[in-house]
């Protein structure tokens, strides 16, 4: 390989894919991303009608100092390419079912004066949960979110877990929210945190205490202009790299010589030379493209949830709005029950909106609102999502945000449409539209996820949500950041 460029192939133009790319073009790599889908981004898209412009897919950045590596190692900086970090306070305003309204601030003295005055609120027990979710952190800075368990620990990271409370761990998340505090209502607004990997709570390890301590304890973030900015910028950086970004080019198949990869072959025959391939895709799709036989897709029941997604561009403005809200519904665990073990969209559904042109001039008019509303639903082949079922969805969505005072707007709506789980899945290429890949239910689905380096085929490596460490635009970051550690230490020598 010392004799010429080496060659890599990314499958996929998701955020992970694209972060790969990057930090492969710095390396020296002559690098091709293939991207089955009209636009890069992956799930972190764009669409656009009239003046309104709408991010698809994440809405919120956390842990930002991940962003500013990422452009650092590439020469530049997110205030170089124009991509400007705004944050977001109060992080979410939650609404329960009776009317109540608590604000999650990301400054720990307001954050915990509202949860006092929360009927039954525990202020102690609530901040007790977010110091054991403080320690995850710092346990998975030192090794998940720096290697795959799979590829072995250093001694520092031995260290780390010598130290980590794992009696505290040895439970299920909901296990832990309800030992630590005694409210419903805050009960509720943590059980959430789990459906950001897509998962539910009485299945989820309690090490993912994480991911609500790194919003509410490091806040969150909007992009000006919206979150599309940053695979903008992403973009325009790979083609000052001289990267090869083709869109609407969907691989058909991995090649191997001998035990290591040589190159891909897109649906319409093309044949692209390579010493490495990266997928930045769901990993399940691995062993069809290496014509395995029997290889298959991910089973249902080992699927994140996917979602369901309204987009509505909105004449006038929401005065008094936050930038994002969520609605819960009445009975939470009998909508996870629906959800994983009915696999079922909920009869009443807890409903997410965001509206970022509270926060952001630059997504709408200037007598207008971008508003995004969101339900969760499962990943499932058979779910056709035709017409009757979007309506459907949309009047159980509507009824719960009408019931808490938040669908006053809709005689507004001058636009709209709608991503459904069949639609992602059709779009990216996820299983029945599972956002996160395999769901992080039980110790192996949330820390034993597929591996950035697959250990039977030479020059192959994945990247993204669906590999280690898992989903969240941070993580995607650290995933590519691994994945291409692994690659210098495995095909650079």
């Amino acid at each position: 390989m010392a004799d010429r460029a080496r060659r890599a192939v990314v499958i996929g133009a998701g955020l992970g894919g694209l972060a790969t790319a990057s930090r492969l073009a710095v390396g020296g790599w002559r690098v091709t991303v293939c991207e089955q889908y009209e636009r890069p981004g992956g799930k972190m898209n764009l669409w656009e009608t009239g003046g309104y412009r709408f991010d698809t897919g994440p809405s919120l950045i956390t842990m930002p100092w991940v962003f500013e590596e990422l452009f650092h190692h590439a020469g530049t900086s997110l205030e170089a390419e124009g991509v400007e970090l705004v944050p977001v306070r109060p992080a979410s305003v939650c609404v329960f079912d009776d009317g109540t309204r608590v604000a999650l601030d990301g400054r720990l003295p307001e954050l915990l004066a509202a949860i006092r005055r929360l009927e039954g609120g525990d202020a102690s027990g609530f901040l007790r949960f977010l110091a054991l979710g403080a320690r995850v952190y710092e346990l998975s800075r030192a090794t998940f979110f720096s290697r795959s368990p799979r590829e072995g620990l250093d001694i520092r990271a031995l260290r780390h877990l010598r130290r980590a409370p794992f009696g505290a761990f040895a439970r299920s998340y909901r296990s832990l929210v309800r030992h630590c505090c005694g409210s419903a209502k805050v009960r509720q607004i943590l059980e959430r945190y789990t459906t950001y990997v897509g998962s539910d709570p009485g299945r989820s390890p309690a090490m993912l205490s994480v991911v609500p301590a790194m919003e509410l304890l490091f806040g969150g973030w909007h992009v000006r202009g919206g979150l599309y900015r940053i695979i903008e910028a992403l973009v325009s950086m790979l083609a000052r790299a001289g990267v090869d970004l083709r869109t609407r080019t969907r691989v058909a198949r991995i090649h191997r010589s001998g035990n290591r990869v040589a190159a891909v072959e897109t649906e319409d025959g093309e044949r692209i030379p390579c010493d490495v391939v990266v997928m930045n895709g769901d990993c399940s799709r691995l062993g069809a493209l290496m014509g395995e036989n029997g290889a298959g897709s991910l089973r249902e029941s080992q699927r994140s949830l996917s979602g369901v997604v309204f987009l509505f561009a909105v004449r006038g403005r929401q005065d008094g709005w936050p930038h994002h809200q969520v609605a819960f519904s009445r009975n939470y665990e009998e909508e996870f029950r629906q959800l994983f073990d009915e696999r079922r969209f909920p009869d009443d559904p807890t409903v997410y909106v965001c509206t970022p042109s509270r926060t952001d001039d630059r997504v709408a008019p200037s007598d207008g609102e971008t508003v995004f509303v969101m339900a969760n639903a499962p990943a499932n082949d058979g779910d056709a999502w035709d017409e009757t079922m979007i309506a459907t969805a949309r009047e159980r969505m509507m009824a719960r945000l009408d019931r808490v005072g938040l669908g006053g707007w809709r005689d507004r709506v001058v636009a709209e449409t709608v991503r459904t789980p069949r639609w992602m899945a059709d779009a990216y290429g996820m299983p029945g539209g599972a956002i996160y890949g395999q769901s992080s239910h039980g110790w192996r689905g949330a820390f034993l996820r597929p591996p950035n380096r697959v250990h039977s085929t030479r020059g192959l490596y994945a990247v993204g949500g669906s590999a280690h460490p898992g989903g969240g635009t941070p993580t995607v970051l650290l995933s590519a950041r691994i994945t291409c550690e692994l690659i210098r230490e495995h095909e650079e020598r």
